[in-house]
């Protein structure tokens, strides 16, 4: 059994706080687990707020695009799921689960505590890559048991989200899936993709071609091993979701206009998506519900809103929109302009 939340504690970024979520013992055998909610400034009462999940190889560290959710009246939270980021505990297997649904009960602790902080904001849940597809699945499993409007969501935000698997189409085969169901129960730790040398984190990190700071041993350059365990847990996220969701509120779908090969000159996937097939999403965000607006980036990244500065600012331009017409009040300021030029490093130094 899960136990409360902790207080809140400075986080690593400035200016940022963090709070604990016990979830008790991990189910596939690796120790207590934790979720860490952050949150964005002091806190308090607000009319709106947004939750976001990070995708696999990633955490909370984009603080760009915190401000420009708060220059529009949100009050911002992010979620470090289980074995992640700031979640994962020494000798636990990073991203680590055999299920998806795992995640509801952080999902859902979250929700309660910004409920409380903020006085019963409406919420927005936004996901980028494999958080996309956990978002879009909770939320799914959220109206089914006619919880939407006792939790306040009333959107959701997918940045690439991950709705298949890439690669050659064999991959995606009946007898495939069912050789990586058996996998995934028996030899559930075995490694099926080991780290690329560098790729598609080598256009985002500042010491390399990009223009981001974050830490490297929690969002490593070549990402984390992909195990039996984790594939055959997103397989059947995909298989649920091409069945068909009614996630219940109006959504977005940003994406690249391209995938790119992923290639070890950064310079070469800079204008692309290089780790996920844009057709895929596009062909499968008819499943997320109904309301839903899929808005494809010239030139962007794989997360969009970590892409250059033109698609970049074309991002925040189609996310504005999206609010302005189904989240209307939400505030708009100068600063949120979508117009204007990013600026280049926006994310700040972590403490440590």
């Amino acid at each position: 059994m899960s136990g409360s939340p902790s207080t809140w504690e400075p986080d690593v970024l400035p200016d940022y706080w963090q709070q604990t979520l016990p979830l008790g013992p991990d189910p596939d055998g690796e120790g207590d687990l934790v979720a860490t909610l952050v949150r964005r400034g002091a806190g308090g009462p607000a009319d709106l707020a947004i939750v976001a999940l990070h995708g696999y190889t990633d955490y909370f560290f984009h603080t760009e695009l915190a401000d420009r959710f708060a220059a529009r009246g949100f009050a911002f939270y992010a979620l470090d799921l289980h074995k992640c980021g700031r979640s994962r505990r020494a000798d636990q297997t990073p991203h680590f689960t055999t299920d998806l649904e795992s995640y509801d009960a952080e999902l859902r602790l979250a929700l309660d505590v910004v409920a409380a902080d903020t006085g019963g904001a409406q919420v927005i849940v936004y996901g980028h890559s494999a958080g996309g597809l956990i978002a879009t699945l909770f939320l799914d499993r959220l109206r089914s048991q006619d919880d939407t409007a006792a939790a306040n969501v009333g959107g959701l935000v997918l940045n690439s989200p991950f709705f298949d698997l890439h690669g050659p189409a064999i991959l995606r085969t009946a007898p495939t899936s069912a050789a990586l169901m058996a996998l995934g129960r028996w030899r559930k730790t075995t490694v099926v993709r080991k780290p690329t040398p560098g790729g598609y984190g080598t256009t985002l990190h500042r010491d390399y071609a990009g223009e981001f700071d974050y830490n490297l041993d929690w969002k490593p350059l070549g990402g984390f091993p992909i195990t039996f365990g984790w594939i055959n847990a997103i397989r059947r996220g995909h298989a649920r979701l091409h069945r068909g969701l009614d996630v219940g509120v109006p959504n977005l779908v940003l994406r690249s206009d391209r995938s790119v090969r992923e290639a070890p000159d950064p310079e070469a996937i800079q204008r692309g998506d290089a780790v996920l097939d844009v057709a895929q999403i596009a062909r499968w965000a008819g499943c997320v519900g109904n309301h839903t607006t899929v808005a494809p980036i010239v030139d962007a990244k794989h997360d969009v809103f970590l892409s250059l500065a033109e698609p970049r600012r074309d991002a925040y331009r189609e996310l504005d929109r999206w609010l302005d017409r189904f989240v209307p009040s939400a505030t708009s300021d100068a600063t949120s302009d979508p117009t204007a030029d990013p600026e280049p490093t926006t994310t700040r130094s972590e403490r440590g």
